[in-house]
């Protein structure tokens, strides 16, 4: 492996990166649109379990981005 390549995890990192934000488009979109056609009700319920995801999932993928960097640097 040359040192141009980029390591296994860095690239799992990045592809969870991808997914977790096209979740959060999607789930932005989602809400704006029950807002939109008037189903408050569950864009309210779609926002509070979703904060419940997202907040975990970011802190995960943080954490992630934390340990592939430290192993890039040490590689």
């Amino acid at each position: 492996m040359t040192t141009n390549q980029y390591s296994p995890l860095l690239r799992l990192v990045a592809k969870f990166m991808k997914y977790f934000l096209l979740l959060a488009v999607g789930v932005a979109i989602a809400y704006t649109l029950s807002m939109i056609l008037g189903v408050s009700h569950l864009g309210l319920t779609l926002l509070s379990l979703s904060f419940g995801w997202f907040w975990r999932l970011g802190v995960a993928l943080l954490c992630l981005i934390g340990v592939a960097m430290v192993y890039e640097s040490l590689r």
